[in-house]
């Protein structure tokens, strides 16, 4: 039942991953496949990480930080979202391909809120909990990788617009993440 409740929580947790996948795939619709899977790999590790921290850091997280989370996220897609937009309304020709530093902010913005859900398996064992945290991991990766597929699919179809529109889908993400936390 367990890893049912795992299988649950990774998709709703993979949404965010799976929506900023999309939106690299519209940036870069013409992405090799060995780059398509280290960013869906990338994402995949970062949140079945993200929930072993949080299993370990448990009672040491103070409830300040799990209240920032939000804000963090916020901050982070936000800020990736409108670096963007700019690059896609200054420059007619090619997006820029994806950095390794933007991927990382991608996928530590997407991923922080699956720190506290760490803090939900503290009762299981490490064995359990490990095996949950994998799960989540692997249904983010696939989705991920379906993410970019679908992006580059868009990407194609709109063209000089795939910069903005990803660009939007970021700082979309980041303020659904926080109405989530403000009110849920």
């Amino acid at each position: 039942m367990i890893y049912l409740d795992a299988v649950w929580m990774a998709l709703g947790l993979a949404m965010d991953a799976t929506a900023v996948s999309m939106a690299n795939g519209m940036n870069e619709p013409k992405m090799r496949l060995r780059k398509l899977f280290s960013i869906a790999a990338v994402f995949g590790v970062f949140q079945g990480v993200m929930p072993l921290i949080g299993y370990f850091a448990g009672g040491l997280l103070s409830e300040w930080l799990i209240d920032a989370i939000p804000y963090i996220g916020l901050v982070l897609l936000s800020a990736l979202g409108i670096k963007m937009i700019v690059d896609g309304v200054r420059k007619k020709e090619e997006s820029p391909a994806l950095t390794i530093g933007a991927l990382l902010v991608q996928a530590l913005a997407t991923s922080i809120d699956a720190l506290t859900v760490g803090v939900l398996y503290i009762g299981e064992s490490l064995g359990t909990a490990a095996i949950c945290f994998g799960i989540i991991a692997v249904i983010t990766f696939a989705l991920s990788v379906a993410g970019v597929f679908l992006g580059q699919k868009c990407g194609t179809k709109l063209a000089s617009k795939a910069q903005i529109v990803g660009g939007v889908i970021l700082i979309a993400i980041g303020v659904k993440i926080l109405l989530a936390a403000l009110l849920g």
